[in-house]
């Protein structure tokens, strides 16, 4: 075996194995130790600028923007409220680990290898994982009309009727009618609506964006409520997959398959 290809074969191995671990604590725990990326990055750099160094000393400068243009990418998105700390974080280290596709090793399926591959993969990744994040939303969209059609129950309920439009969709494509019972249980649950109490009666309000802090407090409001009978007991609700599953997914598709949404765009240009 050539030592490039063993050492784009080392890199992907790391990736995947640091990916999938992060993923996997990320979803049982909602946290990431920041032990995960302290060991993930220093092997990643060793490893990338080991390989560029001896093989292909002149892509060290495309190394380096591809490293400063993702984390720049990252930081802004984390900002934003786009991201997680633990997804920029992912995203930053892989960007040391696999910042170009490699090609010594893998051919995609696709057999196309587009422009933002050769010199930011890690944003082929990131496109991908977003573009899979949106079938998830379509799935929720399905599952929230079916669900009106079988109980023949109004989606929004009361106030939630005269909430925005654009909030409404955001909920429709990441939530869905879950009981109460069900948020106690499972705490990687997250409720997308909350209860203001007035001096006449109790007010429903969506939650496009839920958060950890007062997640509790919230879910017992809701108990209440349906407890005494306010409010049935069909709540708006999200799972929140952590983007770290559709990243790692989208990391295995960028490298056997290709860009995603590059390969769209090239079909629907003919």
């Amino acid at each position: 075996m050539q030592p490039t290809v063993l050492l784009e074969a080392l890199r992907i191995l790391l990736s995947i194995g640091f990916l999938v671990y992060a993923s996997w604590s990320d979803y049982k725990t909602r946290e990431v130790s920041n032990l995960v990326w302290v060991f993930y990055a220093p092997p990643a750099l060793a490893l990338t600028f080991t390989q560029l160094f001896l093989y292909n000393f002149y892509m060290l400068t495309f190394y380096g923007l591809c490293f400063g243009l993702t984390t720049a990418f990252a930081i802004i998105l984390f900002y934003a409220g786009g991201f997680g700390g633990a997804d920029a974080k992912a995203l930053m280290c892989l960007a040391l680990a696999l910042p170009f596709h490699p090609q010594e090793l893998l051919t995609p399926i696709s057999g196309e290898i587009s422009p933002i591959m050769q010199i930011l993969f890690p944003l082929t990744v990131f496109s991908n994982s977003v573009l899979l994040a949106a079938i998830t939303a379509v799935y929720m969209l399905f599952h929230n009309l079916i669900w009106q059609m079988k109980t023949g129950r109004d989606l929004f309920e009361g106030e939630q009727k005269n909430e925005s439009i654009g909030k409404k969709i955001l909920v429709l494509i990441t939530g869905y009618k879950t009981s109460v019972k069900k948020l106690r249980e499972k705490w990687h649950i997250y409720p997308m609506e909350d209860l203001e109490k007035t001096e006449n009666k109790t007010v429903r309000k969506l939650v496009a964006i839920p958060k950890d802090e007062g997640r509790d407090a919230i879910v017992e409001r809701l108990a209440k409520a349906v407890e005494n009978k306010e409010i049935q007991d069909a709540v708006w609700a999200t799972p929140g997959l952590p983007m770290l599953i559709f990243m790692i997914v989208g990391l295995v598709i960028a490298l056997f398959f290709g860009d995603i949404v590059w390969i769209l765009v090239r079909f629907m240009l003919g």
